[in-house]
């Protein structure tokens, strides 16, 4: 059975996640984490991607983005992809392939569950056991969304915006909801959405997705879509 493509839809933010070939290491030093996140930076202007969140672990990242095209989003993938195979080849002397296959990503519901995907990436490296909490760990945006690191790749959602008033506001109340944690549900529904491929949202947002594209956005017609509770 042929694949289905990609579920991309412009305006709609979009759950990313890309693999090591059987899960090896894609950084050797951090020169590599840098070489990505400029090549995100540069990549993302270039194709109008709005990069809202991001995690670098040692053999994946995840991305969590709104394109503004319609191909915006796989060509930016695909250039960055390319670039830092390049780059890791170079400087491992290494040749082949880096990457497990194309990337994986589906569409999340933005006023449910844009900022509980946000901690769930700010979130991994406390669930891999890297760091006791999400602001040890450097090689994400969660740094940026508690004012101590500027980060230029960062473009904030609006419903971070709402989080309050004033940049100390929302950077607290970020900061708490990140603390909060997601429940077991919330993370096994998050991965296997976007592994999957089927959209992550409530039955009337699956539904009117479905009018909007040709691919398929649901297991099945008459299936239920991947959910979870609001944060708490």
């Amino acid at each position: 059975m042929a694949r289905l493509p990609r579920l991309t839809l412009p305006g709609y933010p979009h759950h990313v996640i890309q693999r090591g070939n059987n899960r090896q290491a894609i950084f050797a030093a951090a020169a590599d984490y840098r070489r990505l996140l400029d090549l995100l930076e540069e990549n993302a202007k270039k194709f109008d991607v709005a990069v809202h969140a991001y995690v670098l672990m040692s053999n994946h990242f995840h991305l969590l983005v709104t394109p503004q095209t319609a191909d915006g989003l796989p060509k930016m993938m695909q250039a960055v992809g390319r670039s830092y195979v390049r780059h890791f080849n170079d400087t491992q002397k290494r040749t082949g392939t880096l990457w497990e296959g194309r990337y994986k990503s589906t569409l999340i519901q933005t006023d449910r569950y844009l900022l509980a995907c946000m901690a769930y990436i700010d979130l991994n490296p406390v669930r891999a056991g890297l760091v006791a909490q999400a602001q040890d760990y450097p090689w994400s945006s969660h740094l940026h969304y508690l004012g101590v690191r500027p980060d230029r790749l960062i473009t904030p959602h609006a419903l971070y915006w709402a989080l309050g008033n004033t940049p100390f506001a929302r950077e607290a109340a970020y900061a708490e909801l990140v603390q909060g944690g997601l429940n077991p549900v919330q993370q096994i529904a998050i991965t296997q959405a976007t592994l999957s491929g089927w959209a992550l949202g409530e039955a009337d947002f699956v539904a009117d997705l479905q009018k909007r594209t040709v691919r398929r956005v649901a297991k099945t017609g008459a299936g239920r879509p991947f959910s979870v509770n609001k944060p708490a």
